[in-house]
């Protein structure tokens, strides 16, 4: 009896997978289009959202630590353009209005 592979056949790297979603350590990685841009979408578990709290450009509402959520920045921006999405918002994203009314006090993000 042969032994068994555990490696892909062919020239695919094993950080991706065949659906063209690229896996990191942080979760999972894919490129969406959005308001005619390439948006960078990083899917993050609860685990690994431990610590701080996030604004949800969609609602205005806080992601508490450790809950799933996503982060999306445009594909050319830097890391002050990144934003943490709740998975419906960012869903829903061409639904929302961009302008949120927010109270006097309340956080931009």
């Amino acid at each position: 009896m042969s032994p068994r592979r555990n490696r892909p056949r062919g020239g695919e790297s094993p950080a991706e997978s065949r659906s063209g979603v690229e896996g990191d350590r942080f979760g999972l990685q894919s490129t969406e289009s959005w308001q005619g841009e390439e948006w960078s979408v990083r899917h993050v578990a609860g685990a690994s959202a431990a610590g701080k709290r996030y604004r949800c450009p969609g609602c205005d509402q806080e992601i508490p630590s450790g809950v799933p959520h996503l982060v999306a920045w445009p594909e050319y921006g830097g890391v002050d353009d990144r934003r943490h999405w709740h998975k419906a918002c960012w869903n829903a994203r061409d639904r929302r209005t961009t302008k949120v009314q927010r109270s006097r006090n309340a956080p931009r993000y």
